[in-house]
């Protein structure tokens, strides 16, 4: 994911000038659109083999080739250094990680290993919030700022990254918790359930592809309120899955997520690029990609949050009681569901995809054990649901304050200027 997210930025970075290159803005979206098309086919593909040949192999075959693809990207592109000494922002750079993951810590073990209130929780709370307030301070002063907090007076910085990190909340609540409830309630297989989530890749790319001309037409901001709005209503639906919900209903809903996003992410990057000039264009791309992984880093954190405080309320009244009739040699089971119930739910869910760990219920308990963590289940990734779609609203209703953004057809430019 860290190779990952460094390529991006520095092809991020240089895409003005590739497109420019190439012969205009509509096939920017073209560069994504092969790396999605791509990861979409190779990736039930890459599962199979897993099975076939091992997952190591595949593995580490998969890094050389991703290898082989950072040469190509390298060698072309031109180099371009800044003039003088590099310097490096350590300081910055040590403030922010030590107040991103002690914020991320104190969510993800609050109410679970710790309680809110304890000592530990409070403790990271404080650490973070200390070297946040550092790194803030460091950035105001340091010559070459890793965010310079400048760029957060500039209206449309600061909106489309806000809107870049709710959007990535709420879709990795769809990316990381629609398969669960697939497996786990509906009872597909995983092979299955990824089926159910290729609809969203699909489509994504589509409205990438649709979206680089539509934006010529009618302006960042009306096509990005679109897309969020029709991620919204995504969410909505995701709202309305059941234990007798269908593949086919399933899919729709991921196929309408993937339509707003596809309209919404592309945007992200380009209008910061055209906002902004030439040589701010690696700071501002790199913000661009860092809230929107940050946003998913929160997304997934905050959304468990939801999911076990949920899990813990239903779980305690519905099931505990069922545990307290079992004979006196079941002692051991009920002290070790319990403990899950109140620390790690997610871990007593996972018994719903493993016959393994369903065999070790007293069968005469199954029955009625079964039932009642698949309706907490459900009611838990429903809150999951609802509150991606908050953040997803929020985002949407941020766009109407987005400033007036130009984009440029370079292609349409080029051509002019070839006439003159």
């Amino acid at each position: 994911m860290l190779f990952s997210a460094l390529e991006g930025t520095i092809v991020g970075t240089a895409m003005p000038r590739i497109v420019g290159e190439l012969g205009g803005l509509s096939l920017m979206t073209w560069l994504t659109t092969a790396y999605m098309l791509t990861s979409t086919i190779v990736v039930p593909i890459a599962g199979k083999l897993a099975d076939l040949l091992g997952r190591k192999s595949v593995y580490v075959t998969g890094l050389l080739i991703f290898m082989l693809g950072s040469v190509l990207i390298a060698l072309g592109l031109q180099s371009h250094k800044s003039a003088g000494p590099v310097r490096f922002d350590i300081a910055g750079m040590a403030a922010m990680i030590v107040g991103v993951v002690s914020l991320l810590l104190a969510l993800s073990f609050g109410g679970g290993q710790y309680a809110w209130g304890s000592w530990q929780i409070i403790g990271l709370f404080v650490l973070s919030f200390a070297a946040l307030t550092v790194f803030v301070r460091i950035e105001s002063t340091t010559p070459e700022p890793i965010l310079p907090v400048r760029l957060f007076r500039d209206r449309t910085f600061s909106i489309v990254n806000a809107i870049g990190f709710l959007m990535s909340i709420g879709m990795f609540g769809a990316i990381m918790f629609v398969p669960l409830f697939m497996q786990g309630i509906v009872g597909i297989s995983a092979s299955a359930s990824g089926t159910v989530m290729t609809p969203m890749m699909l489509s994504m790319i589509l409205a990438s592809i649709a979206g680089g001309q539509l934006v010529l037409k009618v302006g960042v901001r009306p096509q990005m309120t679109a897309g969020m709005i029709i991620m919204a209503g995504g969410f909505l639906l995701l709202t309305t899955l059941g234990v007798n919900t269908t593949k086919l209903y399933a899919s729709g809903i991921m196929l309408v997520i993937g339509l707003g996003m596809g309209l919404v992410m592309p945007l992200l990057t380009l209008t910061l690029q055209e906002h902004f000039p030439k040589s701010e264009l690696g700071v501002v791309t790199s913000s661009s990609t860092f809230f929107r992984q940050i946003g998913g880093t929160f997304g997934m954190t905050l959304l468990g949050v939801v999911m076990n405080s949920r899990s813990d309320t239903l779980l305690s009244a519905n099931l505990l009681p069922l545990l307290h009739g079992l004979p006196a040699e079941a002692a051991g089971l009920e002290e070790s569901i319990t403990h899950m119930v109140h620390t790690n739910p997610q871990a007593l869910y996972s018994a719903l995809l493993s016959p393994e760990s369903l065999a070790q219920f007293p069968p005469a308990l199954l029955g009625s054990i079964v039932p009642v963590i698949k309706t907490s289940l459900v009611s838990s990734l429903h809150a999951v649901f609802w509150a991606g779609l908050a953040f997803v609203v929020l985002g949407a209703l941020l766009t109407p304050f987005l400033g007036r953004v130009s984009v440029s057809n370079r292609s349409k430019s080029r051509e002019e200027a070839a006439a003159e």
